[in-house]
């Protein structure tokens, strides 16, 4: 994972970290009686990451930004209890040592685990790292693989099953999310009023829930130096809860870009999902149903599509308001509005096809005979 110096707006006392690390830590053999190198991990537009090099090993803070304590309290909190109760299940979850409520330590809770050593992909692979066709075809498989082996967890086991709200997941998605866009919306935005109309008025029968991530994407992936088509990690679980699995793959899948796609929208590719070898998003729905029994018709994959597309262009429009009201001086944040617009049409077109579907079409199963990688 790449790291930096720490911003200015999201700096913190060091020391003060320190001092209560070396107090209140627990399930770590690394010697805390002195004060961390603090760096900033890149990525992420949400709660903030940090790297504390110690002599002895490294481990990672995480922090929101500074704002609602309240709010702030209870998502670390609720962070933190996912982390440790699923790591016991699930071997890619970072192991948590360390919870901190107390504000008046750095301005903000904190919670701190071990890092997990290891490659993460964003807009490319990593430096150094380099993937023929059937390598990048394995890393394809395996990353999908881990997002099915999350949703084969046995959510009773984990102690987890109080996330979830049981009935109506996708109803409270659609119009939770239709909320924020709402709110978040800037002039120089579309107002995807006929978008959300469309998902609300369309929305596909709940299914059986499972644990689902929320933020599945291969920047949250950790891979394994040796192998790099092995994944190693499974990172930021701010947004987990109990739901739809198909709505988490299409989550992620809104982030997947591909060659065929139009160029404003490979222009906002965030991960390395245009290589040979990799999938194209409908081969991955296809590969995902046939890996977990799942069946998902081609109506309902418009559906989830638009959702996927939709809920990302509302997180990308969450930070470009806060890009506008200088919460933020990250300057990556300045063209997340054009993206928004993109989104938009791209959701429109998906829409205006699922229209033109016949009933005989909308209602196939999506599969594939041919091999999942290109």
């Amino acid at each position: 994972m790449s790291d930096r110096d720490v911003r200015a707006e999201d700096a913190f006392d060091t020391r003060a970290v320190a001092a209560w690390l070396a107090a209140n830590a627990t399930g770590t053999d690394i010697d805390l009686t002195t004060v961390p190198e603090v760096r900033q991990f890149s990525g992420g537009v949400s709660n903030l990451t940090y790297l504390l090099r110690y002599p002895g090993g490294d481990l990672v803070l995480r922090r929101p930004p500074r704002g609602n304590h309240v709010n702030a309290a209870h998502d670390m909190v609720r962070e933190h209890r996912i982390q440790s109760q699923l790591a016991r299940h699930l071997p890619y979850v970072p192991r948590t040592v360390a919870l901190c409520q107390d504000t008046s330590v750095i301005g903000t809770p904190f919670y701190v685990m071990q890092r997990i050593g290891g490659l993460i992909p964003r807009k490319e692979l990593p430096a150094g790292v380099h993937l023929d066709r059937e390598q990048t075809a394995a890393l394809c498989r395996n990353v999908i693989d881990l997002l099915a082996d999350l949703h084969s967890v046995d959510v009773a086991a984990t102690g987890l099953g109080d996330l979830g709200k049981g009935d109506g997941y996708v109803a409270r998605q659609v119009a939770g999310w239709s909320e924020r866009y709402r709110r978040a919306r800037t002039r120089n935005v579309g107002t995807f009023e006929a978008v959300m109309r469309w998902l609300d008025e369309h929305q596909p029968e709940d299914r059986p829930h499972t644990l689902v991530h929320n933020d599945f994407r291969f920047d949250n992936v950790v891979l394994d130096p040796a192998d790099p088509t092995r994944p190693i990690g499974l990172l930021d679980w701010e947004l987990a809860t109990v739901g739809d699995p198909i709505l988490d793959l299409a989550n992620s899948l809104g982030y997947w870009v591909e060659p065929g796609d139009e160029p404003l929208m490979r222009l906002f590719r965030r991960q390395p999902t245009h290589l040979p070898g990799m999938m194209t998003r409908e081969q991955v729905v296809a590969y995902y149903c046939a890996r977990t029994g799942a069946a998902v018709t081609r109506a309902e994959w418009a559906w989830y599509q638009v959702f996927g597309l939709f809920r990302v262009a509302v997180i990308a429009q969450q930070v470009y308001q806060r890009y506008l009201r200088r919460q933020t001086t990250n300057t990556q944040f300045r063209f997340f509005g054009i993206a928004v617009v993109v989104l938009e049409l791209r959701c429109r077109r998906i829409i205006r096809r699922a229209r033109k579907m016949s009933p005989q079409t909308a209602a196939t199963l999506i599969s594939t005979t041919k091999e999942p990688s290109r």
